[in-house]
């Protein structure tokens, strides 16, 4: 069985002390391939780098979080474009909307966001979506590129039902992360994930974050890891109605796609 884990935040520095075992149990646990989450000016080269020390089996996004909005300067989009033009980077992001946290000023999230999808558009390559608490400046500001967009995913997908078919009828595709775990706060979404057509549905950790709180038994640590991946499509088929081998080669296949990844 082979799995993708769309979106690790591997350059986070709670992965500095073993990061090459954390590799190594991915790869035991079936994760073939991962696409580690550019998020801000000092990350997204990390992610480069660290995909070019394993080709083939790691690649990056290059962006900035709207939690890094502020960040967002000329020169900024300049080293954005800059990493855009290399091939270990398969998408734009993490870009989008936070108005949850409102780490960065709204008016600066929503530049940040266009600047972004302006780089989409012109290096052609598929976007890697975040949006929290903010979906009607979000849809807004995507319609203003109606037609110029390769793809995008919307990652980490929390939302309500209205949400999902709003980002279905525009062709999205969905990350579903361990969030649909989470018995407090996601189980909305073991309802709606059947509805995902399985050419739309792409898997994730977000690692080192929403560890899934199904998972046994939990690590002493509380980090996520891409290893636990499995875990995740294991969960997402029983929701969906298939086996674990279905699900996991369907996300795998659409992921390869979307990503262009060999």
């Amino acid at each position: 069985m082979q799995l993708i884990d769309i979106g690790a935040n591997l350059t986070h520095d709670s992965f500095d002390r073993d990061r090459e075992a954390v590799l190594q149990r991915a790869r035991a646990a079936g994760v073939s391939q991962l696409v580690i989450t550019g998020a801000s000016r000092e990350h997204s080269p990390r992610a480069l780098a660290l995909a070019r020390a394993h080709p083939g089996f790691l690649f990056a996004t290059a962006g900035v979080h709207p939690h890094h909005a502020v960040e967002y300067t000329e020169e900024c989009d300049a080293e954005m474009r800059a990493l855009l033009a290399q091939p270990e980077v398969v998408a734009v992001g993490e870009c989008g909307l936070d108005y949850n946290r409102d780490f960065s000023p709204r008016p600066a999230q929503r530049r940040a966001f266009e600047r972004q999808l302006q780089s989409a558009v012109d290096t052609g390559k598929p976007l890697f979506l975040h949006q929290r608490d903010a979906h009607a400046d979000f849809m807004a500001i995507m319609k203003q590129f109606d037609g110029q967009l390769a793809a995008a995913v919307v990652h980490c997908f929390t939302g309500t039902r209205e949400e999902l078919f709003d980002y279905l009828d525009q062709d999205w595709h969905i990350g579903i992360t361990g969030w649909l775990c989470d018995e407090r706060r996601g189980a909305h979404l073991r309802e709606l994930v059947p509805h995902i057509p399985s050419d739309r549905l792409m898997i994730e950790t977000d690692a080192p974050y929403l560890l899934p709180r199904t998972l046994k038994p939990m690590p002493k640590d509380r980090r996520n890891e891409p290893a636990f991946l499995a875990h995740i499509a294991e969960e997402v088929a029983r929701d969906r109605g298939e086996e674990v081998a279905a699900t996991a080669a369907t996300t795998t296949a659409t992921a390869r796609a979307f990503f262009g990844l060999p």
